[in-house]
């Protein structure tokens, strides 16, 4: 099985405090920097993005109860619903704002930059979902197993999302990254695009759930409450949102990012620890909060939904746009 996938080191701690010596705001763009060369700039590489209706499948390992699959499906959902200012009439569900989807059409950007006349034409949909509650390949996983369960999902227009559970130990998890997005062949030989995003809670939140839970290194803040009550899940959905990103705008290697290809800087990964204006190492910015749970967040999506969701690279203006 032919594939190729790049680590991603979350927005959170494992990249901002790595870089903290070089950074303010948020890390300082290399794009902005005129010290740089052409190659560590953050462009476009002549390849394709992600185009047409894709199916989001979610290939659930290990041991998730049904309120935790819910906090992940609803975001999908809220990616391509509709804000509560628009279109009275659409028949989709509709969301305060600032929204998910509002969120989401940062990515838009950087097809129109590509061709100002056609705008994107990446339509994301939630598709199925696969329950592996047995550990069917164990406990302890390889990236070529995941990329096996990975495959077990649609692989016509289709992005399948790996996603296991707190007591599963995968291959660089919490070490190195906090999940994965690459692109395999499937059984016509076509590629299809795969994400793997772990639940960290018991084995690394202060790196792969910040802001939720204190860092491991750096400024000790005061960790969040979690949108969603669930600091690995709440964790995770950072860690997926991310990944979208980079793989609807990087999803085989030549698309957008800065760095060598095979440890890139993509489209959240560039903007690592802001969520809000005012962030800075160890301060996720200036959040929205919950006037009940005192939970934070920066996002509303369907029935209700709350969510933190990093800063977008806008590639614009070299910048980091945030929604709040």
């Amino acid at each position: 099985m032919a594939s190729s996938s790049y680590t991603h080191l979350h927005t959170n701690l494992l990249l901002l405090f790595s870089l903290f010596c070089f950074s303010s705001a948020a890390r300082k763009l290399t794009s902005l920097d005129q010290t740089q060369s052409s190659s560590d700039l953050f462009k476009y590489h002549n390849g394709h993005l992600l185009t047409g209706k894709i199916s989001i499948n979610l290939i659930w390992y290990g041991n998730f109860n049904p309120s935790q699959r819910s906090i992940i499906s609803d975001f999908i959902t809220s990616l391509s619903s509709s804000s509560s200012s628009s279109l009275s009439s659409s028949s989709k569900p509709r969301m305060s704002n600032p929204s998910v989807r509002t969120w989401w059409k940062t990515t838009e950007k950087y097809y129109s930059l590509i061709d100002s006349k056609k705008p994107s034409s990446l339509f994301l949909s939630m598709g199925g979902q696969i329950i592996d509650e047995n550990y069917s390949v164990g406990k302890s996983l390889t990236s070529q197993q995941i990329e096996g369960l990975a495959s077990k999902g649609g692989q016509s227009n289709a992005i399948n999302v790996v996603l296991t559970s707190s007591d599963v130990i995968v291959d660089g998890f919490c070490s190195s990254r906090c999940g994965t997005h690459g692109s395999l062949k499937g059984k016509t030989n076509h590629k299809f695009a795969y994400i793997w995003v772990g639940n960290s809670v018991t084995q690394c939140p202060g790196q792969c759930a910040w802001p939720f839970q204190k860092p491991i290194y750096g400024p000790q803040s005061p960790p969040l409450v979690a949108p969603n009550n669930d600091v690995g899940l709440d964790g995770m959905v950072i860690n997926l949102a991310s990944l979208l990103a980079a793989t609807a705008t990087n999803p085989f290697r030549n698309g957008y990012y800065q760095g060598p290809a095979t440890a890139p800087l993509e489209a959240a990964s560039a903007c690592p620890g802001v969520y809000g204006k005012g962030a800075y190492p160890g301060y996720a910015g200036d959040l929205l909060v919950d006037a009940t749970t005192g939970a934070s967040y920066n996002a509303h999506g369907v029935d209700g939904r709350k969510y933190l969701l990093p800063a977008l690279l806008d590639p614009s203006t070299s910048s980091c746009s945030t929604l709040v």
